[in-house]
């Protein structure tokens, strides 16, 4: 559970830089933060999977590039379904994604599987020859 609040924090603030940044992508409220990123996590488990296999012969032809306007399309159902986060289009819907995915990538990267923050432990072995 504890994991599962971390990633929509982290997810809600994906979306809170995304909505800074991106020109034509607005979110009015922490309320329709939190819901939005929750539904983004329900979209992207159920219905991104389904597009995905449904355009596989198009991201196959663009070598993957397609992925990106399939986030968008998930971002932008997600902005139509709550009615205080809007996007005026398909390139902020890409951008906002883009922006989504590389601060969540990034965040996630200190939080574990558990939910806990991890830390790198660095072991330094001086002054001993390891090669015999």
């Amino acid at each position: 559970m504890k994991g599962f609040l971390f990633r929509l924090v982290i997810t809600a603030l994906g979306l809170w830089v995304a909505a800074t940044i991106v020109p034509g992508m607005a979110i009015s409220g922490v309320g329709a933060l939190i819901v939005s990123a929750l539904l983004l996590g329900l979209v992207n488990a159920v219905i991104r999977p389904v597009i995905l296999i449904l355009t596989l012969p198009l991201t196959i032809l663009t070598l993957g590039l397609f992925i990106l306007v399939v986030n968008g399309i998930s971002l932008a159902l997600v902005a139509w379904l709550v009615p205080a986060f809007t996007i005026s289009g398909i390139l902020p819907a890409t951008l906002g994604a883009i922006i989504v995915g590389l601060t969540s990538w990034f965040a996630s990267t200190f939080v574990g599987g558990s939910g806990r923050i991890e830390r790198i432990h660095r072991v330094e072995v001086t002054g001993r020859r390891l090669d015999g």
